[in-house]
């Protein structure tokens, strides 16, 4: 283990906790009440599953050279929760091909990220937008070349999905998970001819901590004899939250790796913190004093990608001290279009800005099946969602699932240092796997697209992949993470 990789732990158990952070999401809910009223005279009667096939999608010019089905499924007791779901056939051999599902983290955010900015089968052209309907082309590199994608909004609040009831609007970790793992059942119940294809899960993010729980309850749910019983071969998770801690704990590291803060800076702080930037007493004031001016040092970097733009400069508008800038511009995207923000400086998120554009027009949700009155501005993500988090780590779950024969693949983008591939690097290691194959370099169209290594226990096997950055344009950043292609890890025994 490195010396940064074993900073980044601090030396301090990442084991589960009972800690739980409250959800922001009271008083949006109370105001929402009324709307709530509306939905449950409207839909009390909707059915657990409804199915609408998309031909054409306003943006795309003719008709979509693929199969698209959006459509409800109901969870709980009388299915008055109703996620929202897009599925795309494989271009390939749908009858053959695995089928993957696929979430978005957040918590909060709409799958929509996943359809049209990472492996979906359609992406925006962003060059020429003139505030109109933005125009859609098709993803060269798009998962849906090799596999059928089921992508869902979950939980309940996210995208287009709804309740009738105003108490299902707050959710945590585990009710998240148990409705995911309800809306695959039925989904596959609804689909029987994909019963029998190889299963997938796989997400990012936030997804990291209910991802790997929903794996457990499919494996789980497979020993116990629940139907229908699903052909689960692994999971896949792209910079995903895992432990609070370590996550956390690892950046301090990551900054010193990339050259953000100084040798001497970083020997004083590992000194005076101990390896420990998370949790420091209050009477450390050498530690406290060493993390201001490292945070001092990072204040302007963009933390999701630490050589793109800080794109909080480029926006006009004041943003809250409590309020994040990207969901500011989002929730703003008809001041944020009007502003003409300066064209000399590409920012990711412009180009997030025309989802909004996209899924609040009435042809396209007429053409998504959407049902009115379920839901009024939609947003990439969702921040007044009532969201308690109730796992700190779902570390105990990978755990856990090392003792199957499942495969997993974890791949991190190399200047991310929201959750730096430090940090998970380093809870991959505390797994106590066999390193089967060494550190290498793994190859797009003959280029190194980054480094990869794989992990062994008995049937178990574990690949962690390093995504290299690429230029600021649209569709190399939409595929950066494509680019690990799943199509390879789910169609083969060797990926790379």
């Amino acid at each position: 283990m490195t010396r940064d990789a074993a900073a980044a732990a601090g030396g301090r158990s990442h084991g589960p906790s009972a800690a739980a952070e409250r959800g922001r999401g009271v008083s949006s809910a109370l105001v929402m009440l009324c709307s709530y009223a509306l939905l449950l005279l409207v839909f009390a009667g909707a059915p657990a599953t409804s199915v609408n096939v998309v031909k054409n999608l306003p943006g795309y010019d003719g008709d979509l050279p693929f199969y698209l089905e959006t459509g409800y499924i109901g969870v709980g007791e009388s299915n008055e929760s109703q996620l929202f779901y897009y599925f795309v056939e494989s271009q390939r051999t749908p009858s053959q091909d695995p089928l993957m599902l696929w979430l978005t983290g957040g918590p909060g955010c709409s799958v929509l990220s996943a359809f049209l900015y990472e492996g979906g089968p359609l992406a925006f052209t962003y060059e020429g937008y003139n505030g109109s309907i933005p125009s859609l082309h098709q993803n060269p590199y798009a998962w849906t070349q090799g596999l059928n994608m089921l992508f869902v909004d979950a939980p309940i609040g996210t995208g287009f999905s709804y309740s009738t009831t105003a108490e299902n609007y707050y959710t945590d970790d585990f009710k998240s998970s148990n409705e995911t793992y309800e809306f695959l059942q039925k989904f596959l119940l609804s689909h029987p001819q994909f019963i029998e294809n190889m299963l997938y899960i796989g997400g990012d993010s936030y997804s990291g901590i209910p991802l790997p729980i929903i794996v457990q309850k499919i494996f789980d749910g497979n020993l116990l004899g629940e139907e229908p019983f699903m052909n689960l071969k692994g999971y896949v998770l792209g910079n995903p939250k895992t432990d609070d801690f370590i996550d956390d704990n690892s950046r301090i590291p990551f900054a010193h790796r990339v050259a953000l803060i100084s040798d001497e800076l970083y020997a004083d702080a590992m000194e005076s913190c101990g390896g420990n930037y998370v949790d420091v007493s209050a009477n450390n004031t050498e530690c406290l004093e060493d993390i201001e001016e490292i945070d001092a040092l990072l204040l302007q970097i963009n933390l999701m990608q630490i050589l793109e733009p800080n794109c909080q400069t480029a926006y006009s508008r004041p943003v809250e001290a409590n309020r994040g800038y990207r969901r500011v511009l989002e929730d703003d995207y008809e001041g944020f279009l009007a502003a003409q923000p300066n064209p000399a400086l590409w920012c990711r998120e412009y180009n997030y800005v025309l989802s909004g554009v996209w899924a609040n027009n009435e042809d396209v949700r007429a053409a998504l099946g959407i049902r009115e009155g379920t839901k009024g501005v939609w947003k990439r993500c969702n921040s007044s969602l009532a969201y308690t988090k109730t796992v700190s780590s779902s570390v105990p779950y990978h755990q856990n699932l090392s003792n199957t024969n499942l495969r997993a693949l974890i791949y991190s983008g190399d200047h991310d240092m929201s959750v730096t591939y430090l940090g998970t690097h380093f809870w991959i290691f505390s797994l106590n796997l066999t390193l089967s194959t060494a550190w290498r370099e793994w190859y797009v169209n003959g280029q190194v697209a980054g480094y990869t290594e794989e992990f062994t226990s008995n049937q178990f096997t574990l690949d962690f992949a390093t995504v290299k950055v690429t230029e600021p344009c649209s569709d190399q950043h939409s595929s950066a993470r494509s680019l690990v292609d799943g199509r390879r890890f789910c169609n083969c025994t060797s990926c790379y």
